[in-house]
């Protein structure tokens, strides 16, 4: 049966715009309804707890689901780095170097060494962090 854990809870805010878990915890994602990193982001970091869920028994089919974009077009380069933490435990972690202006969405498949990592699934975290460059 799948399960999804979405945010639930502010843990982190950094100088992030509408930082809270719930502009960002909708079952279809409403572009409208965002949270945003500083202007100019110096390691500027938001992290939010997610739901919990049950362990599912199975290294498989674990999948990170979020979404991102720049703006505006031009300007600085913006890079963002997403982690996966189990407390303050990394998991797993993504970079997306020089976003787009326009929204991307990201599916990233847990590999079976780093589901095999989660001993805990009600202390699951999705951390953002904005760089400009």
């Amino acid at each position: 049966m799948a399960q999804f854990a979405r945010p639930d809870a502010d843990v982190q805010l950094d100088g992030w715009t509408d930082p809270s878990f719930s502009v960002i915890d909708e079952v279809v994602a409403d572009d409208g309804d965002k949270t945003v990193s500083p202007l100019a982001p110096t390691a500027d970091t938001l992290i939010v707890g997610l739901s919990d869920v049950e362990d599912p028994q199975v290294d498989t089919g674990h999948i990170v689901r979020y979404r991102y974009q720049k703006n505006a077009a031009g300007g600085a380069q913006i890079d963002l780095d997403v982690r996966l933490l189990q407390t303050a435990v990394e998991i797993a972690a993504w970079n997306h170097t020089n976003i787009a202006n326009g929204w991307t969405t990201a599916a990233q498949t847990l590999s079976a060494p780093q589901a095999q990592s989660i001993s805990d699934y009600t202390a699951l975290r999705l951390e953002f962090k904005a760089n400009q460059i």
